[in-house]
């Protein structure tokens, strides 16, 4: 048996010098006298989270007795294009699929926020600024509010008048008698609204008019009362529409006929029921030819076609027809300027229409690039979901917008009028598509509630958004020339660290309603995106994470999940605690700030020091030179000698050298490493957010090693931790998160020997070449 002598045992107590010191405890007396919570940033999300149920699983899962309620429209709409007028008539069967009787129905009424008197146009304060531009003077002090909002004529169900409230946005609807769970009821809704102007109003849905030709283009969406949500976290969903919040919507089946100008071209959410009732055979024609095209889009009407029919404003009439099944909402475009082109995508196996409509002016920059957009995000979503389960997803041009339905949505883009456009014009166009077609994805099938969690959608679509921009630009690369990749402005970490490091009294934290935070893009959009690319990319890596977020994908597709589904979902499948992640990135404002506080070299040494024989002391130890110890010196020190630089560690340390004659064989000490520098490195962190501590070491020979600690190094020290290394090179220099993966806000502390900052006063000399 081999002889182990404590010798060896304080050789590494005293290298291990700096845990040492961190895993001190605090005095019982001082704990007792100030007291504590629980505070460590490891600590579990018990208190966070809801308990789990029958409903909804610890692991994330729909439980087994989940349901969801369903309502099924049938609608006729007629659109007046000459007074911007919708008349509609809707009956909605509302089934009740809860274990309770309900005894009256919520509808929401979005529209209703453009009522002349709606309480949102004073949800904000506000001010007289010392310059306005002359449309935003006349919109704030000259222009009388916009008459928009529901006008309701009837509600009814079987002829008879059924009672109903209206708050605000709101309608409640009171049944005779109660639905019984598992049961069904029918009712009719007759209303009319003005179509607003979303250019001067910047609503998600209304028209824009184009004052040269005297045309409008309709994106309209929000247009028909709407069930809202009843489920068992929320009961009913009828929390006010003030504007940022959006939609929680149930699934259902429609049936919409709309009527429009004869000369309009139209297309909406679910398939068109009368294709060769409303296309002209030119139309068709192309229409076939588009089923076959992969690589191209086909022209489905021309430019100069739409051109012609700009002029003709027809009074005869045509009706649309659509027909959607699971789907959680429905909007349609039309318009007698629309440009379409059309291209087949095959999505795993399955073929999937990709359309554009667009009017004149969004060419040339749409017919290039819009249903490519479009093709690229349907297979690069479904990749990492699933796969797309509709049968089409249209690309509409709308100036300054930005919104998504389920098949269809809006997008921004517009060149010069010559013709012309810059880059951040053309990747502007294709980043708000490749969005806004996402939305399919996150929330219209994964249903999430938009009016309590704008994250869950925005900020999961936004993630994915970047990944299908990478995408796009491997697939068209002549798009990005000169760029080497696509330039996405969300997502990548370092990107987001102004907002993180700016003023925290208006910053909120992630987990936040939408109509309560300050920079709603930063918070809703680009701080969980840059969340979920780091944790792919730097904290659980593609293959665990690209399994957990498929799981929680499939698992809630088509239906309503809760943030703690997801959170639950990414731990369940994948095996990582990422309690402490979650609690950081989404339920505060703290930021990641790491790095180097100190670098001591040490060297090897049995010549007793001060500090050794100080630690023995502490450790009881009363007659050190009985026994054999190995003690470190510090570089510099006053026990140190330029000498101990030229020779090993155990010609600087002959009893270690004779403990290793006498405990191992020849052939074990050749397998031994024969570190000649020691190193005690600490790591600081002024920052709030716990990351894992990546580390880039530089050696003498220009050689460089990068090292990742993993995120529980600082479980038990939220402060500072120190690492002991032991190297046969001379460490040069020390850079923590060298490629900037972890958001960091302060890369100043992050090199050791510190990089000397330029001057204000010599960066001037340099500009101005003195």
């Amino acid at each position: 048996m081999r002889k182990f002598k404590s010798a060896m045992l304080v050789f590494f107590v005293v290298l291990s010098t700096g845990m040492y010191a961190q895993e001190t405890e605090t005095p019982k007396e001082e704990v007792k006298e100030m007291g504590h919570t629980n505070q460590n940033q490891f600590r579990q999300l018990y208190e966070e989270f809801s308990t789990p149920n029958q409903y909804r699983t610890a692991s994330g899962a729909p439980g087994s007795a989940y349901y969801q309620n369903q309502a099924d429209y049938k609608m006729d709409i007629e659109l007046d294009d000459k007074t911007q007028k919708l008349t509609g008539v809707e009956t909605i069967t509302y089934h009740n699929n809860s274990p309770d009787d309900l005894e009256y129905l919520w509808v929401q009424l979005d529209q209703n926020i453009r009522t002349k008197n709606s309480v949102a146009l004073e949800k904000n304060g506000s001010g007289i600024s010392a310059v306005n531009q002359p449309g935003t003077f006349a919109s704030q002090f000259l222009d009388e509010p916009f008459d928009g909002g529901f006008n309701i004529e009837s509600v009814t169900k079987d002829g008879k008048a059924l009672a109903h409230t209206i708050n605000f946005t709101m309608m409640r609807v009171d049944l005779p008698q109660p639905l019984k769970a598992g049961e069904s009821t029918s009712f009719s809704i007759k209303w009319w609204y003005n179509v607003n102007n979303h250019v001067t109003d910047r609503a998600r849905s209304g028209y824009e008019h184009f004052p040269k030709d005297g045309n409008n283009v309709y994106v309209i969406a929000q247009f028909f009362p709407r069930m809202a949500v009843y489920n068992d976290v929320e009961g009913w969903q009828n929390m006010q529409f003030w504007g940022n919040g959006e939609f929680a919507l149930p699934f259902g089946n429609y049936e919409v006929n709309i009527t429009v100008p004869a000369d309009h071209i139209l297309d909406g959410t679910g398939e068109i029921q009368n294709r060769k009732d409303v296309y002209t055979k030119d139309m068709m024609k192309r229409y076939e030819q588009a089923k076959k095209s992969y690589d191209k889009p086909v022209i489905i009407v021309t430019q100069a076609e739409a051109e012609a029919a700009e002029k003709q404003f027809s009074d005869k009439k045509k009706t649309w027809k659509l027909k959607a099944t699971m789907v959680r909402d429905f909007a349609f475009s039309t318009s007698r300027k629309f440009v379409v082109d059309m291209m087949n995508v095959d999505v795993m196996g399955k073929d999937v229409m990709a359309v554009s409509m667009y009017p004149k002016e969004g060419n040339p920059l749409w017919e290039e690039y819009s249903t490519r957009a479009v093709a690229t995000t349907l297979t690069s979503y479904s990749k990492h979901t699933f796969q797309y389960p509709y049968h089409k997803a249209i690309s509409i041009h709308a100036k300054n917008q930005g919104m998504e339905y389920p098949m269809i949505c809006w997008n921004y883009g517009r060149p010069e009028e010559d013709g012309s456009y810059s880059e951040r014009v053309k990747f502007g166009m294709i980043s708000v598509i490749i969005h806004e077609v996402g939305h399919n994805f996150f929330p219209m099938i994964v249903n999430s509630d938009e009016r309590q969690w704008g994250w869950m959608d925005e900020g999961l679509d936004t993630f994915m958004q970047y990944l299908a921009e990478q995408d796009f630009g491997k697939e068209y690369p002549a798009a990005i020339s000169p760029e080497t990749a696509y330039p996405s402005r969300r997502g990548i970490p370092s990107k987001i660290v102004p907002y993180m490091k700016g003023d925290q009294k208006y910053i909120a934290p992630i987990m936040s309603n939408p109509e309560n935070v300050f920079q709603l893009g930063n918070n809703a959009y680009g701080k969980p995106a840059t969340a979920l690319n780091i944790l792919r990319e730097t904290v659980m890596g593609h293959e665990l994470f690209d399994f957990s977020f498929k799981t929680y994908a499939q698992r809630w597709m088509f239906k309503h999940p809760t943030p703690e589904d997801f959170f639950r979902t990414m731990e369940d499948a994948s095996g990582v605690d990422l309690d402490w992640f979650w609690r950081g990135w989404f339920y505060g404002t703290d930021y990641v700030d790491i790095g180097v506080k100190d670098v001591k070299k040490y060297f090897v040494t049995d010549k007793a020091t001060k500090d050794g024989l100080a630690m023995l002391e502490r450790y009881g130890v009363t007659d050190p030179e009985s026994m054999d110890f190995v003690y470190v010196v510090e570089e510099g020190s006053e026990e140190f000698s330029e000498d101990m630089k030229s020779k090993s560690v155990l010609e600087n340390a002959p009893k270690l050298q004779a403990y290793l004659m006498d405990n191992f064989s020849a052939e074990e000490r050749a397998k031994m490493k024969s570190p000649k520098y020691f190193y005690e490195i600490t790591f600081n962190k002024p920052g709030g957010l716990v990351m894992p501590l990546i580390v880039e070491f530089t050696y003498a020979d220009g050689t460089t090693k990068n090292v990742t600690y993993p995120v529980q190094v600082w479980r038990k020290n939220d402060s500072e931790v120190s690492k002991a290394i032991a190297s046969d090179k001379e460490i040069t220099k020390v850079v923590v998160d060298p490629n900037m993966e972890t958001a960091d806000v302060n890369l100043d502390n992050n090199s050791w020997p510190q990089e000397a900052k330029e001057s204000k006063f010599e960066q001037f000399k340099k500009e101005t070449g003195e």
